[in-house]
């Protein structure tokens, strides 16, 4: 497990993400998907560079089906950003790191 990223299932997605004080950009992926290994090192970064400012969590999509689901996922990666339990910004494929830091910019205080 990467330092810095949390790791949440369907089980702790409300307590980690819906309920958090900070913002959270989570990333759904799957092992198997290549695209998602691309993001992943990026994520990484980011969960370094806004550690106490944000919440960067990963929810791996095969071991947890009803959180696609419920936000509608229908290609990985998708990384999408919370604001006090809402959906703030969606990313659907692999954007360049500039583009989460921009969004995550706009929420953290």
């Amino acid at each position: 497990m990467a330092e810095g990223v949390l790791h949440v299932t369907d089980a702790s997605f409300e307590e980690a993400v819906t309920k958090s004080d900070l913002p959270v950009l989570v990333d759904f992926w799957a092992a198997w998907c290549g695209p998602c290994q691309a993001v992943a090192p990026v994520i990484e970064e980011l969960a370094r560079d806004y550690a106490g400012r944000a919440v960067v969590a990963k929810v791996d999509t095969d071991a947890n089906p009803a959180l696609p689901s419920k936000f509608g996922i229908s290609a990985i990666p998708t990384v999408i950003l919370f604001k006090g339990g809402k959906e703030v910004r969606r990313f659907v494929g692999v954007s360049p790191k500039a583009a989460y830091a921009e969004a995550l910019d706009k929420v953290v205080g």
